[in-house]
């Protein structure tokens, strides 16, 4: 694998997909269990917005990855490593991914162990994780335009 410039439409893509799924878990009904439960499609739409949201900036962690650096990367949990190896993530914001990563192995290997509560409670208190380390890679992407293909 060669580097590469990274692709400014790719990271805008999944940049734009991450914050409109936060922004539809945002909407959800999480300050109470009441109000979450009452509506049984509110566990199922956290989980779908939560999944994709996560999917993604894994993606993009890939992409710099791949494109900036030449190295691929197969498993979530070691693109996080892997950002901090090449520190486009400090090692405080690798952790949080590296337990992101986990979690999203979680919802789709064990997604009956996840339960509605589960789900409400890391939409009410967790989601700043993903948008601290999205701000980390754009900040990271601004830092380095060299290493940006700025052709749409």
């Amino acid at each position: 694998m060669t580097p590469g410039p990274i692709s400014v439409i790719v990271v805008a893509d999944r940049a734009g997909w991450i914050r409109r799924m936060l922004a539809s878990l945002k909407a959800l009904p999480v300050e109470s269990a009441e109000a979450f439960s009452a509506d049984p499609h509110s566990a199922a739409a956290a989980e779908s917005y939560l999944r994709r949201a996560l999917e993604a900036l894994l993606d993009l962690g890939r992409h710099i990855l791949a494109k900036g650096f030449a190295r691929g990367v197969a498993e979530y949990k070691a693109i996080a490593e892997a950002l901090a190896e090449e520190t486009v993530l400090s090692r405080h914001d690798a952790e949080i991914l590296v337990r992101l990563a986990g979690y999203r192995n979680r919802m789709v290997h064990f997604y009956h162990a996840v339960g509605e509560e589960e789900l409400r409670l890391i939409c009410r208190d967790r989601l700043g994780d993903v948008e601290r380390v999205l701000d980390a890679l754009i900040s990271w992407l601004r830092a380095h335009p060299d290493r940006m293909d700025r052709e749409i």
